[in-house]
């Protein structure tokens, strides 16, 4: 971390009064106190948490107030082994416990479907629809280690299946109604569960969606199936339910008589089995520990979020993304948590911003592609909204760019926080993200995240700082996973992230540590352009492009060409344009001005849609397949696999 003052101005700095009482300073002058008296800062709070990992990562635990019945022996053994390290052997804990402190009369859940319908639990409500389901699981014969899947939109009714399901010490894996039937088999499939929840229908874009054909087709290819238990989510559709499903309300009924009963189990225990993306084969299932997901995710809401219970926390996510489960542990917290389920921009473009102000929400979650559409659509929240209470605004996806920042100040708040967040499923969290008590610079994630020993290693496997090359951490976290499914001998996990490097976690990032301190994400390393030999991250090409107002979003990759590599651009434009000699000239001027000369693509094309992943992500690497005339087999990992027969045999790319 950089100590040293920066020539680049901030788009916003923390008052006095904020940085004074937020967590983080308390937690400093905490450690401070206790353990390390040249802790007086952020720069010297990250280096105290790399070098003493035990004393750090076991005053997030007292910081925090885990709840567990049975301490650690030890913080840590083999810290240097990775994988390979054991955290907190012989403490004994449960993932639903600590999500249900929160005081009984304080509102836990809040739920806004995009018709306008609005429910809410409170946690003594949220505790006792948990206790009850977890009564009913049981009586199914659900035990520990049994899997338990949920084909849920964001509501309660998924918030409730997985803490009765932890509770129980099951594991919980959850897919979102928008995942195609072949997309769900290739996940849940490989896991076996023993219950499946799913939903009867939804509603997106103001039309509803029919479930029971889909879940039929899924529940087939699931032998061991012992119960389908479907939420009875829209009226219109309550005839499209399978004859043999149990209502979910059955399974939480008043008639049931059930305390809250949490199964006290070891730190790395399963809780979540998450998925990735699947775009370049079936998807992995990677485990998540309770202990390292609960301790993580405390450090990051209650420290670099500066979450507590007077804070009402949303997050534009489905149950497909890690994003919801980190949404969930905000319940750790006391906080009220908004569930949102729909499209975002449905009745209006301002339906999630209007949010804001109904609820009183402090810390607002998105994505880039959400923000980067409002400004497409010229939406200017601070003219409309009053967003008094709106404090933070959290962003990840993809890299957030500098013009999207100068946009959120602008355009929606002058006076908060806007924190980039960046990380993955893989570990369930975050490397780098926001901090109440540092300044916002355009383009940059705030810092990196305590305990996290992130380092940036050039071509050489050389650690670097204010160069670009590949993300990695050198240094074992509690929330790695576990192990993979169907992976006896950890080939497959060593393969994910210890390929280039042993013991050293390579992400697949391309990145830069800035002088400030923060992080500049550029894209995929597994999709980084190379012309010439020159490594390039996408990210780089897209923040001039989209700029022009003709261009509402762009994809990048390298097309192998007579010996080495050319980089062909397809932009998608808003109706009114054409992709003309004009606009594509002021592209490349755009592209040539404010990079390099290597960055301008060779082709320019135009297409509709981009593809992209069901939790929103742009997938170069599949375009990448098409235009070579490789075949791409999981078109189900994609939100409009459409979209992808537009890259086939471009006549463009035949010829010079």
């Amino acid at each position: 971390m950089s100590t040293t003052a920066s020539s680049t101005p901030a788009l916003w700095k923390p008052s006095a009064q904020r940085r004074a009482r937020s967590a983080m300073t308390r937690f400093i002058q905490m450690i401070g106190q206790q353990s390390d008296p040249g802790v007086v800062d952020y720069p010297s709070l990250h280096l105290f948490s790399i070098n003493q990992p035990e004393l750090f990562w076991e005053s997030i635990w007292e910081f925090t107030g885990v709840v567990s019945s049975r301490r650690a022996d030890r913080v840590v053994d083999n810290i240097q082994q990775m994988p390979g390290a054991e955290w907190f052997e012989g403490s004994r804990l449960n993932m639903a416990e600590n999500l249900l402190q929160g005081e009984p009369g304080q509102l836990a859940l809040v739920f806004c479907g995009e018709d306008g319908s609005r429910r809410s639990l409170t946690y003594a409500e949220l505790t006792d629809q948990t206790a009850r389901l977890s009564h009913h699981l049981r009586a199914l014969g659900v035990q520990v280690g049994d899997r338990v899947a949920g084909y849920l939109p964001n509501g309660p009714e998924a918030v409730i299946a997985m803490l009765a399901t932890s509770s129980i010490g099951a594991i919980w894996s959850s897919c979102s109604p928008d995942f195609g039937v072949n997309g769900v088999i290739d996940r849940f499939g490989q896991i076996e569960p023993r219950v499946l929840f799913a939903v009867n229908g939804y509603h997106y874009g103001g039309k509803i969606f029919a479930m029971k054909d889909r879940i039929e087709q899924i529940r087939a290819a699931l032998p061991n199936l012992t119960q389908l238990i479907v939420h009875e989510m829209v009226p219109q559709a309550k005839a499209a339910m399978p004859d043999d499903s149990v209502p979910f309300a059955e399974c939480i009924s008043p008639l049931i008589s059930a305390e809250p009963d949490y199964a006290q189990l070891p730190f790395d225990h399963p809780l979540y089995i998450l998925y990735s993306s699947g775009t370049t084969g079936v998807p992995k299932c990677i485990v998540h520990g309770a202990g390292g997901t609960l301790l993580q995710h405390n450090k990051e809401l209650v420290l670099h979020t500066d979450v507590g219970p007077d804070d009402t926390v949303f997050y534009f996510t489905t149950c497909g993304w890690m994003m919801w489960n980190w949404l969930i542990s905000s319940l750790s917290t006391g906080a009220t948590v908004v569930l949102f389920d729909g499209n975002p921009f449905h009745p209006s473009p301002t339906t999630l911003i209007d949010l804001i102000d109904e609820l009183g929400i402090t810390v607002f979650g998105t994505s880039a592609k959400y923000l980067s559409a409002l400004q497409q659509a010229t939406i200017r929240p601070a003219r409309s909204h009053s967003l008094e209470t709106l404090k933070t605004i959290l962003s990840t996806g993809s890299p957030l760019l500098p013009e999207q920042f100068d946009y959120v100040y602008q355009e929606v708040k002058s006076d908060v926080l806007l924190a980039s967040i960046s990380g993955g499923t893989d570990i369930i969290s975050c490397f780098a993200l926001g901090n109440p008590l540092l300044p916002v610079y355009a383009g940059q994630l705030q810092c990196l995240g305590l305990g996290m020993a992130v380092e940036i290693l050039d071509d050489d496997n050389q650690s670097v700082v204010d160069e670009t090359g590949e993300l990695s951490c050198a240094r074992a976290f509690p929330s790695m996973p576990v192990y993979f499914w169907n992976d006896p001998d950890g080939s497959r996990y060593l393969d994910a992230y210890f390929r280039r490097m042993p013991s050293r976690w390579c992400h697949g990032d391309y990145a830069r540590i800035t002088p400030e301190g923060g992080l500049i994400i550029y894209g995929r390393s597994d999709a980084t352009l190379n012309p010439g030999g020159v490594r390039i991250g996408t990210a780089e090409i897209y923040r001039q492009v989209e700029q022009l107002d003709e261009v509402i979003e762009s994809i990048a990759i390298g097309q192998q060409w007579q010996g080495d590599e050319r980089i062909v651009l397809f932009v998608s434009l808003i109706p009114e344009a054409t992709l003309d000699e004009a606009l594509i000239q002021r592209i490349r001027q755009q592209i040539r001005a404010n990079t390099t000369p290597r960055h301008v693509p060779a082709k320019i094309i135009a297409v509709t849609d981009i593809p992209r992943t069901i939790s929103g992500k742009i997938v170069e690497l599949a375009v990448r397949q098409i235009v070579h005339g490789q075949s791409f087999e999981n078109s189900d990992a994609l939100a409009n696999p459409e979209a992808l027969e537009q890259f086939r045999n471009v006549p463009e790319l035949a010829g010079n």
